[in-house]
C-alpha cells in the first residue's frame, strides 16, 4: 500500500501562486508606504516660509564659512550685534542648550562697523562654545539679512568707533539638516518651549526621513 502524497503538484503550484501573491502584496504595501512618507515630507515644506539662501561670510575663528556649512546637521540661527545691552545675549543663551553634535549655532551680525572678526571672538567667550560667530562686510550683511528676512538699522557709512544701537528683528530661526526653514522662535518663546519644539521636530524628521543625522 502506497503513502499518501503530502505535496502533490496541484499542491506546490498552490504554493508558489501563493508565494508570488504575497511578495506583490507586500511590495505594493512597501510602495504604499513609501509614499505615504515622501506625502509626509511634502506636506511639511508646502506653506512654509522661504527663508534662508547663499551666503559666504566669516567666523569669529577667522575662517569661511556658508550656507553649506550648515548642511547636515540641525542648525540655531540668530541675528544680532556684540553690542547689544540685553536681548542678544539672553537670546544666546537660548540657542546654547546642550543637543549634541548634532546641532550647531550660528550668531551672524548686523553690525559690520564694528563686529571684527576679533570683536566677536572676544564677546563669544561668554557664550556656549559650540556658537559660531559671523561677520561680513555690509553688503553681504544685508544680503544675508534679506535672505533671511532680517531687518536691521545699522547704516552703510556707521562710524567702527561709534556709541550707537542697532535696532534688528530678533528671531532664533530652526534649520533641519537639508538647511530649509523648520521654525521661528520670537523673543516671548521660553527655553523651555524650545527645547521641546525642537525634540518634536527632530523626533518627527527622523521618523520621515528614516534616517539620523
Amino acid at each position: 500500500m502506497s503513502s499518501p502524497q503530502v505535496f502533490t503538484p496541484k499542491a506546490a503550484a498552490l504554493f508558489v501562486a501563493t508565494g508570488i501573491g504575497l511578495y506583490y502584496y507586500f511590495q505594493h504595501e512597501k510602495q504604499k508606504l513609501l509614499e505615504q512618507k515622501q506625502k509626509q515630507l511634502e506636506s511639511r515644506t508646502v506653506g512654509r516660509a522661504h527663508v534662508g539662501g547663499p551666503f559666504t561670510l566669516t567666523s569669529h575663528e577667522n575662517k569661511p564659512f556658508s550656507d553649506k556649512d550648515l548642511l547636515g546637521k540641525w542648525n540655531f540661527v540668530y541675528f544680532g550685534f556684540t553690542n547689544c545691552p540685553d536681548i542678544c545675549p539672553a537670546e544666546l543663551d537660548k540657542i546654547g542648550a546642550e543637543y549634541g553634535n548634532i546641532f550647531q549655532s550660528v550668531f551672524i551680525s548686523v553690525d559690520p562697523a564694528r563686529d571684527s572678526v576679533l570683536q566677536m571672538k572676544r564677546y563669544l567667550a561668554d557664550f556656549h562654545p559650540r556658537i559660531i560667530g559671523l561677520r561680513g562686510d555690509y553688503t553681504t550683511t544685508k544680503n544675508v539679512c534679506k535672505a533671511y528676512r532680517v531687518y536691521f538699522s545699522t547704516p552703510p557709512d556707521a562710524d567702527p568707533k561709534g556709541d550707537y544701537l542697532v535696532d534688528h528683528s530678533i528671531y532664533v530661526y530652526l534649520m533641519d539638516p537639508k538647511g530649509q526653514f523648520v521654525e521661528a522662535f520670537g523673543q516671548s518663546t521660553t527655553s523651555e518651549e524650545v527645547v521641546e519644539r525642537v525634540k518634536k521636530e527632530i523626533a518627527e524628521y527622523e521618523q520621515e526621513t528614516g534616517r539620523k543625522v
